[in-house]
């Protein structure tokens, strides 16, 4: 089953702890709030292989719940960040 991605950027804290748990996944904006990086937060690139270990973890342990899966690509996402460096 196909495992994709992104984060309901409104509700991150910015704590850190998704890119501290998947470096390779989440990433943040200059205005420090998270964003899935594989496709830029659209959620409509599906993980594989490790990644998808890794994805499972900073998800558990979002204390928002900022990060959202699915088993089919999102519908386009209003909080795609703009400028991401």
């Amino acid at each position: 089953m196909a495992l994709y991605g992104r984060v309901e950027r409104p509700e991150c804290i910015a704590c850190g702890l998704c890119q501290m748990l998947a470096p390779d996944l989440f990433d943040y904006d200059q205005a420090g709030i998270a964003y899935y990086k594989p496709d830029r937060n659209t959620g409509t690139k599906a993980l594989d292989g490790q990644a998808t270990i890794h994805f499972r973890l900073a998800y558990k342990r979002c204390p928002t719940h900022a990060i959202k899966r699915s088993d089919h690509a999102f519908d386009a996402d209003p909080y795609t960040p703009t400028k991401i460096e």
